[in-house]
């Protein structure tokens, strides 16, 4: 059984889909996180829509959230169209209607997320729906009401001094808050203060000194690096990952972080289904720990 899965961007393969896709223009993708490589929980891939390109407008049985890597496009739902830019992000609750098109100069790319992974069996658990009306695009806007599934990160949302609500021009609430820890900050995108119930979406700086001890979890995980490089370790693997290289990790699969590079380390970084209330965590240290501590008793 497939415990990790490691793809590198300089190996990627763009590729026209067939399926419920077949009826896309300008549309290719990169498919990293299958059912047929091992997945359970996740989907993942990185999409590519050309200039004047489209995606005919669909539904899917699962939650899908997707986050622009670079270019412009536009998201069409029922309740409205949505221009996304780089650092934008979005989340499609499951049996939304929604529709991509470029009505721009430029290839717009993003990475997508679904959760449950979708199945071929079941026409990738995706329904093609009628054409959804076409309206002028709003742009991203935190505050604005109307793109509540919505929000933008850029590398300065995960500086600690840049916190105050002033500079972020959002409201106080965890979704502008930090996590913070041994080197390394959180902030979460996607999650249930957005609307998400199935899977998170979040993005992850590691300082020069930030580090991750082994541990797993109940859930299903996947990376895709932005900047800077990694060690990243899986079931006692060592890879050096490095921007636009895609990891994900299984149930059970025992992995742990650390930066390699002299500057910050960043990656997108996605969860499925999502954690439970308590016990998200099983580091490997605390355990051996309890091992180390009895066995001191028993001597």
């Amino acid at each position: 059984m497939t415990s990790y899965i490691v793809a590198l961007a300089a190996e990627a393969s763009y590729d026209v889909p067939g399926g419920w896709a077949a009826g896309a223009t300008g549309y290719r993708r990169w498919d990293v996180v299958t059912e047929a490589a091992g997945s359970v929980h996740t989907g993942f891939n990185v999409g590519v829509l050309d200039p004047g390109g489209t995606v005919p407008a669909h539904v899917h049985s699962f939650e899908e959230s997707v986050y622009i890597l670079d270019g412009h496009g536009i998201l069409d739902t029922a309740e409205g169209a949505f221009r996304l830019s780089p650092g934008d992000y979005a989340l499609l609750p499951v049996g939304v209607p929604h529709a991509w098109r470029n009505d721009g100069a430029q290839p717009v790319r993003w990475a997508e997320m679904q959760g449950p992974v979708p199945r071929d069996r079941f026409g990738g658990d995706t329904v093609l729906v009628p054409p959804l009306t076409e309206h002028e695009p709003l742009a991203v806007d935190v505050r604005d009401p109307r793109t509540r599934r919505l929000g933008n990160i850029t590398p300065a949302h995960m500086d600690v001094a840049k916190q105050q609500q002033g500079v972020l021009a959002v409201s106080a609430s965890m979704r502008t808050a930090l996590l913070v820890y041994s080197g390394i900050t959180v902030k979460m995108m996607v999650d249930s203060d957005l609307g998400a119930r199935l899977t998170t979406m979040f993005m992850v700086h590691y300082d020069p000194d930030g580090a991750a001890g082994p541990h797993d979890h109940p859930f299903e995980e996947t990376y895709l690096f932005l900047e800077g490089t990694a060690r990243a370790e899986f079931d006692g693997e060592v890879h050096t990952l490095g921007p636009g290289d895609i990891a994900w990790a299984g149930v059970g699969c025992v992995h742990g972080f650390g930066n390699l590079g002299g500057g910050p380390l960043r990656w997108l970084e996605t969860q499925s289904p999502q954690p439970p209330g308590r016990h998200s965590y099983r580091f490997v240290r605390d355990w051996q720990y309890l091992r180390d501590t009895l066995e001191g008793e028993q001597a």
